[in-house]
């Protein structure tokens, strides 16, 4: 197998994905790789995002409306370049996460897909599934799940 030349790692601000986005961030620079750094969102308007914080509580990371999908990619920007990658690659998404990472391989060229193991062990993720198990199913490259939990 030839090294990676394309890795495209998801990132929803959460301090799980950001663990990924490091892990991806050194994979991408110990094969000088191009790495994409893929946020999903759906916008909603401040009324609506205050109400989704009071109601999630810790899950509050999840709320992203467009402007703070930027600063979300930002910070896992800067968590990439701390572990060393380059030519980094910004993508905000208006979508769903699995869908949105599984295009953004495709968009790319990504010959691996790196993802958090939170929410795998979950009651929730069993239940309704969860975006690695489900990003591993639909993807047609590699997919990494980093342990970040």
């Amino acid at each position: 197998m030839t090294a990676y030349e394309a890795i495209v790692v998801g990132t929803d601000g959460s301090e799980s994905s950001l663990a990924a986005v490091a892990s991806a961030g050194r994979l991408s620079a110990a094969c000088g790789a191009r790495l994409v750094i893929c946020c999903a969102y759906a916008p909603m308007r401040k009324r609506e995002v205050s109400r989704a914080r009071e109601v999630l509580g810790e899950e509050a990371y999840q709320v992203v409306g467009s402007a703070p999908a930027r600063d979300t990619l930002q910070t896992a920007r800067d968590r990439a370049a701390a572990a060393g990658a380059r030519g980094i690659v910004l993508d905000a998404v208006r979508g769903e996460p699995v869908e949105t990472l599984v295009d953004a391989a495709r968009r790319y060229g990504a010959d691996l897909l790196v993802v958090g193991n939170r929410g795998l062990r979950s009651l929730a993720g069993r239940l309704l599934g969860s975006v690695p198990a489900d990003v591993s199913r639909r993807s047609r490259v590699d997919v990494l799940i980093v342990h970040t939990t």
